[in-house]
């Protein structure tokens, strides 16, 4: 079997995660069988159709470095691959299936639609959806009801009886009684635009689509789909419905949690590599102690039949942590040209050498790169406002700070010129002079220096910004305790 699958998104929103982790899974698929990827655009919901979301999917393929086989901008032998391009297809089907009694023209007005569910709402009643009104009109009343309205839409004859069977390659066998699939749902829209589920089926069937890998999401849909593939008397595409993506809550994956949307991820600072290195385990693994692959290994090793069924959980604390080796991993001239925008943004004012100098400083603290503006800041101008209680260890009182920070300030000279072990060596026997820990005498020096508790490596710091610099913020911070003594 040639193996063609194809991603499909609809450009009304941005790209978010779930649907990343499909067109990934896809793609890594048809990269592992030797097969094609294909890009279809579903822009047929034209009231709802963004540009800047369509142009959303381009930005998302091209930073993650996922390029289709076919699509836009890349033709092939079953272009066009937008839907509303592809509009003469539709009708011709729906008139197919019209012939065949396998649909139907239904001129029930949106109004008569809106009271009919109205009425079975109030009711509660066990039948929802549209009464089949229009399915067995005569002849002569269908003439008449052209007459009034000349733009029906066209109905799908949902059989009555029996049921709408398939193999998933992950669930197995699923089965859905006819009776139970939302009757006799519209095709083709009075505009002459086509329905979801019409364009899917004549759209996966022309372009010859070989296996539908999607969320467990439209599994509902699937049945309708497959009554629709016996009414045009086509073979039937695998289907593979992978595993939701969901939060720690086990909720589905939404704006609650998190960032969702894959524009998000980007502003934050995540890689593309790290991004797709966790998305590709979200529901799939090699094996029990293997996390990290390149996309080009992945393709390689990528198995369809390692896919797991229950539903995957998206951590947030495990990306970063990816992220974070990737950062580590990445070279400086490709780290200093992705972190220069969220410096300039931040509005520090540091040149190419002093965030060159930095580099080693923050490069194995940072798990995301939107952190690089916190973590340079202090060295490359004034530390932030701090609290002066910041300064302060546990079971010291102000004063006790205060000649902790004067003794500091006789160890800075020559700082620079010794090692981080001799320095280190150095602040212990202050702290043993002082009878208090070493890390009473750290604290305070830390956020004196960096406005912070949280900072690079100290004695680095300290070098980068100078002694001079370090003396001086000691100073404030030594008058800002003494400020509290009254």
């Amino acid at each position: 079997m040639n193996v063609r699958v194809r991603y499909a998104p609809s450009p009304t929103g941005l790209q978010h995660i779930g649907g990343i982790r499909t067109a990934l899974f896809n793609y890594l698929f048809a990269r592992s069988q030797g097969g094609k990827f294909i890009l279809r655009i579903e822009d047929t919901d034209r009231e709802r159709f963004d540009p800047a979301a369509l142009q959303d999917i381009y930005d998302s393929f091209a930073w993650l470095g996922i390029r289709w086989d076919e699509g836009p901008d890349k033709d092939g032998p079953h272009s066009p691959y937008f839907q509303s391009e592809r509009q003469s297809s539709y009708e011709a089907a729906a008139q197919e299936l019209i012939e065949s009694d396998h649909a139907y023209e239904c001129f029930c007005s949106s109004e008569r639609l809106e009271a009919l569910r109205a009425e079975q709402s109030k009711g509660k009643s066990s039948v929802q959806g549209y009464d089949r009104r229009c399915r067995d009109l005569s002849d002569e009343e269908r003439e008449q009801l052209r007459r009034e309205n000349p733009n029906p839409v066209v109905r799908f004859k949902t059989p009555l009886e029996g049921d709408a069977v398939f193999e998933d390659m992950l669930l197995g066998r699923v089965k859905r009684k006819n009776r139970d699939i939302n009757p006799d749902p519209v095709l083709l829209k009075s505009d002459r635009f086509p329905t979801y589920h019409l364009a899917n089926v004549v759209d996966d069937h022309t372009m010859e689509i070989s296996h539908v890998l999607r969320a467990q999401e439209w599994l509902p849909s699937t049945a309708l789909h497959i009554l629709l593939y016996r009414a045009f008397g086509w073979e039937l595409p695998v289907f593979c419905h992978l595993p939701m993506v969901m939060g720690k809550d086990g909720q589905k994956l939404s704006k609650r949690h998190g960032a969702t949307s894959l524009i998000e991820f980007r502003r934050r600072g995540y890689l593309p590599e790290a991004v797709i290195n966790y998305v590709a385990l979200l529901g799939w693994a090699y094996d029990d102690s293997r996390e990290f692959f390149t996309l080009g290994e992945l393709e390689d090793v990528f198995d369809a039949n390692k896919l797991n069924k229950a539903p995957a959980v998206f951590d947030y604390t495990k990306l970063d942590w990816f992220n974070g080796n990737y950062i580590r991993e990445c070279d400086d001239a490709r780290l200093l040209s992705l972190l220069a925008p969220f410096v300039e943004e931040a509005g520090i004012s540091a040149d190419a050498d002093q965030l060159q100098q930095a580099l080693p400083l923050i490069k194995e603290r940072m798990k995301r790169l939107e952190e690089a503006p916190e973590l340079l800041g202090f060295l490359v101008g004034d530390p932030a406002e701090y609290p002066v209680e910041d300064l302060i260890p546990k079971k010291m009182d102000a004063a006790g700070t205060i000649d902790v920070l004067a003794g500091v300030l006789g160890l800075l000279d020559g700082l620079s010129t010794r090692s981080d072990e001799e320095n280190e060596e150095r602040f212990r026997a202050l702290a043993e002079g002082l009878e208090t820990k070493l890390g009473n005498v750290l604290m305070p020096l830390r956020v004196a220096v960096t406005g912070s508790k949280v900072s690079p490596p100290l004695f680095g710091s300290i070098k980068l910004i100078g002694e001079e610099a370090a003396r001086a913020r000691v100073d404030a911070a030594i008058q800002k305790l003494k400020s509290t003594l009254g």
